[in-house]
């Protein structure tokens, strides 16, 4: 196979000889890592963790060089001794649910169509090929034919199809669809929602080892497959022991490694899959004959030296500091970048400011020197970065970031009226609070001192509580937010073309984000923060009332809405050029018009008044704004008010950015969008919205005699494709 240079993907119709290779970048705040040790034992490997939620994984680690060098303690007998992924231990081991099992579900004792290798590039599985339509929208994957579960059943198309069924079924409410390639699949979500029946779902088993994936638009689907929500499920054991299928004297494997013992908030024992095969060519697994994963104690490295666990993260500047200045210690510690980025994220507020001026936001950014941050606030652990990118991520040459110039930046707010700062309002600094990001305050503190120091601005911090800074980063413009950032993390999940800006692109999902007008601002702003738009209840009824559309005559204020927005979309799409028009309007999808004929028919056929009524709601939200349900600070973008709204008012730049963000998200090419989605982050950088400050790396201690401890680069943070954990 031809060697790939930086981030080139080499496609080809056969999957052995694919490799998708990425490297590691910073996670969402979402759900923190608080990981530590676990059980003395002697001759064994224990992997431990332990963060907030802000690290990530090395693509190559680098072994730090220690002055001298003493002999250390070793490990033996081949039992790999690992400290359960959360502070919390695991519950359950279903890979439809978000939670810390997902980093033992994937790889380790369950196998999808494609996983992840040693190196972290994504490999093929269970699949043995594939063919992608012309049309970019479906994926005919063969399966091989020498796999099988560990109870020496074969692995088949319907396994796949039954686990993908069974998560997206309208009975399974707690279907986490976002966490695995159902986020795309054609009509994933319309069938979760039990508004279209199973067959009209974008899967279809074509034999017992062909199985047909069609997306709802173009998109690279590859790393999706990789997400624990994307592993097959024996569908005889499952329908036997439907609620407890996971637990040891029931659960069968198609992985590596398969369950001894589990027991929630104790010890999960993995021991050899007998029947397991992996996939020719590939380095499937390590030599561990055991695999314990254990509930995590509070310390890690005092456990590190006192021979109690082989592998853990340096989770504090300390830690770091004293492993550095010991010899063995240093000697078995390893760094690596990680990939997400914290910066500075524009707020969003309606309150009008001279924020509102670019030139004020470059200032700002310009006179922000990052290395004192680095230096000051994360002792050493992280790289200095102006752009959404690290080194060797696919964006990095493409993107243009704003340099520290302090001698600038003060010209520019002279010139716009505010010199040396006078005259310029509080400029306000949200932080998440340190019990649930220990690094957010203080960052915000140095950008406080250094915007005081270099431009004469003064700044008020705000600390948020975890949820009200998460609607502030994820979603749109909130109440009693004043002028000023938000110190946010950007990161993803998995391997997917909606990563490439790390993150940093999360304002343009929504409308009165970056680049709008105070006047939009404030008229979309009930839209978000409430569950239904009172403007809107004023027109169409209110959705909480239970009598209101149980009667015809009370349609018709939507029926007149529906068709003019309708006809009016319908006409800006058509003026759209051809590549746009292709993702607005995907080949197959239902018509704007047939969606709502839908809801009229429901209505026809309910049969009660509340059946009527819940029609009623469906169509309300099908042409009204409402954050009901939508959760994390958003809105039902996809109304059809807000979309006639949002296209007769939104400026040429922010047309561009939604549209450059949908053609690369958009992608059946991981990185042939790479190009566009670094002009998206270029503008926004440019016109001071985001600005970028650091990356984090990663430092963490692995004894001698223990190799192949893999540390997660998604959401979750900890290590995780254990299935590679070798012990001398």
């Amino acid at each position: 196979m031809k060697a790939l240079s930086g981030w080139a993907v080499l496609h080809t119709q056969r999957i052995a000889e694919e490799r998708v290779v990425f490297v590691p970048r910073s996670r969402k705040k979402a759900a923190g890592l608080l990981v530590s040790a676990g059980v003395i034992a002697a001759g064994v490997v224990i992997l431990v963790t332990r963060g907030d939620g802000d690290g990530g994984v090395p693509m190559t680690a680098q072994a730090v060089p220690a002055a001298s060098v003493s002999a250390g303690p070793s490990v033996s007998n081949g039992v790999v001794r690992i400290s359960a992924p959360t502070g919390t231990s695991l519950t359950s081991l279903d890979p439809s649910q978000w939670g810390a099992q997902i980093l033992v579900d994937q790889g380790t004792i369950m196998e999808g169509l494609y996983g992840y290798n040693q190196k972290n590039e994504i490999v093929p599985k269970i699949a043995a090929g594939y063919k992608l339509s012309n049309n970019g929208l479906t994926w005919t994957f063969t399966l091989r034919k020498d796999a099988r579960w560990s109870n020496g059943q074969p692995v088949t198309a319907q396994d796949f199809y039954y686990a993908y069924m069974r998560q997206m079924s309208p009975s399974n409410p707690n279907g986490q669809l976002w966490l695995s390639v159902l986020n795309v699949v054609k009509n994933s979500y319309a069938y979760h929602a039990g508004t279209v029946p199973a067959s009209a779902v974008g899967l279809k088993v074509i034999n017992n080892y062909t199985l047909q994936i069609t997306t709802s638009a173009p998109h690279y689907i590859l790393g999706d497959l990789a997400e624990a929500g994307s592993m097959p499920i024996n569908e005889q054991v499952a329908k036997a022991h439907p609620t407890n299928w996971f637990l040891p004297q029931y659960f069968v494997s198609d992985a590596p490694y398969t369950v001894k013992s589990f027991q929630a908030n104790g010890p999960l024992i993995l021991v050899r899959n007998p029947k397991y095969v992996g996939h020719p060519g590939e380095v499937n697994f390590g030599s561990a004959k055991e695999i314990d994963v254990l509930p995590g104690t509070s310390v890690s490295v005092e456990d590190f030296m006192a021979n109690k666990i082989d592998v853990t993260t340096i989770g504090s500047t300390s830690d770091l500091q004293y492993v550095k200045t010991h010899g063995q210690l240093q000697s078995e510690m390893n760094k690596a970048p990680d990939y997400g980025v914290t910066y500075l994220q524009y707020d969003n507020s309606a309150v009008p400011s001279p924020l509102d001026k670019p030139a004020v936001r470059q200032a700002i950014a310009m006179a922000i020197d990052r290395q004192p941050i680095v230096n000051d606030v994360l002792g050493g652990m992280g790289g200095i970065t102006n752009t959404f990118s690290v080194p060797g991520w696919p964006t990095a040459k493409y993107e243009k970031g704003i340099a520290t110039n302090i001698a600038e930046a003060k010209q520019l707010l002279a010139k716009s009226g505010y010199p040396n700062g006078k005259g310029l309002p509080t400029i306000y600094l949200y932080a998440e609070v340190p019990s649930s990001s220990p690094q957010s305050v203080p960052v915000a503190e140095a950008v406080q001192e250094e915007l005081q120091q270099n431009l004469g601005i003064q700044t008020k911090i705000v600390q948020l509580n975890a949820t009200d800074w998460g609607n502030l980063t994820y979603g749109g413009p909130q109440q009693n937010i004043q002028p000023g950032y938000n110190v946010a993390v950007g990161g993803t999940n998995d391997l997917d073309p909606a990563s490439l800006n790390l993150g940093g692109d999360q304002g343009v999902y929504w409308p009165g984000t970056y680049g709008y007008s105070n006047q939009f601002v404030q008229h979309v702003l009930p839209w978000y923060n409430t569950p239904y738009d009172p403007a809107s209840i004023k027109k169409y009824g209110d959705p909480n009332n239970p009598n209101e559309g149980v009667k015809w005559s009370q349609w018709s204020a939507l029926v007149k809405a529906a068709k003019a927005d309708i006809a009016y979309l319908n006409k800006w799409t058509s003026q759209q050029p051809a590549q746009w028009r292709s993702i607005m309007d995907p080949p197959g999808s239902l018509s704007l018009t047939q969606q709502w004929n839908q809801i009229v028919n429901s209505w026809n056929q309910a049969k009660s008044a509340t059946a009527k009524h819940a029609a009623y709601v469906q169509a309300w939200k099908f042409v009204a704004p409402y954050t009901e349900g939508s959760g994390g600070g958003g809105i039902n973008t996809s109304s059809l008010d807000v979309q006639v709204y949002w296209d007769q008012n939104e400026s040429a730049d922010v047309k561009n950015w939604r549209m450059w963000q949908a053609e690369y998200q958009n992608s059946p090419s991981m990185f042939a969008s790479a190009s566009t989605a670094a002009k998206l982050m270029t503008q926004l950088i440019q016109q001071g919205y985001t600005i970028p400050l650091f990356y984090g790396e990663t430092y963490y201690l692995e004894r001698t005699g223990v190799i192949g401890a893999q540390p997660n680069p998604w959401s979750w943070g900890g290590f995780y494709q254990m299935q590679y954990l070798s012990a001398k």
